[in-house]
């Protein structure tokens, strides 16, 4: 009887202390070790974050290298991580819908939660090759038809960092959300920042004058519908063979339309997507001929280029080279 009181007594005692455990992550502090815990969704973010808060943050990437964003689930691990985190970094609501659901179960409410997508001028999703300038005349008269399409995405398009002046918004959404936790250091973060978007303006005017003079201003995409806002800026058209995201499988006829238009116009290039299968833009190379080039919309790394410390700033580098090569835009 008395090992009976006491096994009861010991289930007892780890239920408390099961629950004061439970209380106090609740209530863990946002600055650990001295420095600001950072969760962030996608690769962008998590670079941002690390170019401005520097040795002040410890930033984590929510979701795994070489994972495609668009079909990324957080798991019950990544909902603790974010309760546990100063501050919780997402794009909005049209890139992870998953996320508005755990910003409402969140326990600790001293976590900061920033949608960087806030100031941001949305595009509408779009099908197909758009001129640039076009682009928004496009997404009036066929905003219907995108809206029934796009249901994912409420009719939008999400990739909202492959616009430089977007990137200049978010980071600045960023430096808020860290001054407000560390005012202390605020013009840290903010002369980061600033030294940050230099090196987006510098970058964009690379690609404003060597996008310039081009044989072709036609991207053909064998990934999924990414580049809707790059496009939008330097004034060329963009054609993908998915939609946005990268589970619409392409119908034959529509591989059929995109082989006869790089026949027709005789595109040298195929741009394909690093994270998700590349047969659609293998197929389109084969049947017409044209080369292949990497065009990596840059939602995430691989687990190499991660371990490797590969930025932002680098993988649009090399998108420049390779639209420059692939458009025959010379030196």
């Amino acid at each position: 009887m008395n090992k009976k009181i006491a096994f009861i007594f010991g289930i007892i005692v780890i239920v408390i202390l099961g629950a004061f455990v439970v209380m106090n992550v609740a209530q863990k502090p946002i600055v650990s070790s001295g420095k600001i815990s950072v969760v962030t969704t996608l690769f962008p973010l998590y670079d941002f974050a690390k170019n401005i808060g520097q040795d002040k943050v410890e930033v984590s990437l929510l979701l795994p290298p070489g994972v495609e964003a668009h079909t990324f689930e957080p798991k019950p691990s990544d909902i603790v991580k974010i309760n546990e985190s100063g501050l919780f970094v997402y794009t909005g609501k049209f890139m992870e819908p998953w996320a508005e659901d755990i910003i409402k179960g969140i326990k600790n409410k001293n976590v900061g939660v920033v949608d960087s997508s806030l100031g941001i001028e949305m595009m509408a999703e779009a099908e197909g090759a758009h001129e640039g300038e076009a682009e928004e005349a496009h997404a009036d008269e066929h905003g219907a038809e995108a809206e029934e399409v796009g249901h994912e995405h409420g009719g939008v398009d999400p990739h909202i960092w492959l616009d430089f002046d977007n990137n200049k918004i978010m980071i600045d959404s960023i430096v808020k959300a860290l001054t407000e936790k560390d005012p202390a250091n605020a013009l840290f973060y903010q002369k980061n920042a600033d030294e940050y978007k230099n090196k987006l303006a510098q970058l964009d005017n690379r690609y404003k004058s060597g996008l310039t003079k081009c044989e072709s201003k036609e991207i053909v995409y064998g990934g999924h519908y990414a580049f809707g806002y790059l496009g939008k800026r330097y004034g060329l058209a963009y054609e993908s063979a998915y939609g946005i995201s990268p589970d619409s499988e392409p119908s034959a006829q529509d591989l059929a339309k995109l082989i006869e238009q790089i026949k027709k116009e005789k595109i040298k290039y195929v741009f394909f997507e690093e994270l998700v299968s590349q047969k659609v833009a293998e197929t389109l190379a084969k049947e017409t001929g044209a080369g292949l080039l990497l065009l990596n919309p840059a939602h995430n790394l691989t687990k190499e280029d991660f371990e490797n410390n590969v930025s932002f700033l680098s993988i649009m580098e090399k998108n420049l080279t390779n639209l420059k090569t692939g458009l025959g835009c010379g030196e």
